[in-house]
């Protein structure tokens, strides 16, 4: 297996394991990035263990400015807004009605129910808009970290293999309305997007993720396994337990 230098995989005993470690480094990045530029920016992803981090973000120390964050989210299921299979609520729920955050700088995505009704490619354009919006140059922000999950072939936010999402090589943000994983209408960040962060970390946890966590850390094809073309500009980190890691040779973990 050969393993890019900028990509870093980091085993962990359980699942409780990875979410605390994720968590403390995710604190020590965003408080560098605010000592150094005054704000940070994260992108949230949903599962299990990318909500864990964010309940374990609750009883963070004191040095993250909440007021200087801004939040964004690489998917969101498009149905109503008060439906708890929306990361968006389910962030709320675990971390962000919990801390004091500027609401100005927390950009969920739209509802089904929302602005622009029950159309997803709306909403998609929309989010787009917002990410260009807060970008310097170009069409989205520089963000610190963009966090994602992984399924167990391969997807990450809502792009899934072989589909025209992870296809998408100019929009930073597309509708998805096939998704091969219930609820088939999704809007989701794609691997452009993706690309735009410093840092990419993949947290997945579990026995049936290890064979696409395997094959995206040697460099699959992105249309194949998607987490393949999750990669940051400065670096890619991978945070696995052990049942995960179960297929990644020593030699390509940290």
């Amino acid at each position: 297996m050969t393993v890019s230098p900028d990509i870093h995989v980091s085993v962990f005993t359980d699942p409780d394991s990875v979410v605390a470690a994720a968590s403390r480094l995710l604190v020590d990045t965003i408080v560098a990035a605010q000592r150094a530029r005054g704000s940070a920016s994260v992108v949230l992803t949903g599962g299990g263990t990318g909500i864990g981090i964010l309940a374990a973000l609750r009883e963070a120390p004191g040095d993250i400015d909440w007021r200087s964050l801004d939040i964004y989210f690489g998917d969101e299921r498009f149905v109503p807004a008060d439906d708890p299979e929306r990361n968006d609520l389910q962030a709320r729920r675990a971390l962000l009605d919990h801390v004091d955050l500027d609401p100005d700088r927390v950009h969920p995505i739209a509802a089904s129910d929302g602005e622009f009704g029950n159309d997803p490619e709306a909403a998609a354009a929309a989010y787009a808009a917002v990410l260009a919006r807060n970008s310097d140059a170009g069409k989205a922000p520089v963000f610190d970290v963009h966090l994602l999950g992984m399924g167990g072939e391969g997807h990450v936010n809502s792009l899934f293999p072989e589909t025209d999402a992870v296809r998408e090589e100019d929009a930073t943000v597309v509708a998805v309305t096939d998704s091969p994983k219930p609820p088939p209408v999704r809007v989701t960040l794609t691997l452009p997007a993706v690309r735009h962060a410093n840092e990419v970390w993949i947290v997945t946890t579990g026995a049936a993720k290890a064979e696409a966590a395997a094959a995206a850390v040697s460099g699959a094809p992105p249309v194949e396994i998607p987490a393949g073309g999750a990669r940051g500009l400065v670096a890619t980190r991978w945070f696995l337990d052990e049942e995960a890691a179960a297929l990644v040779p020593a030699s390509a973990r940290s």
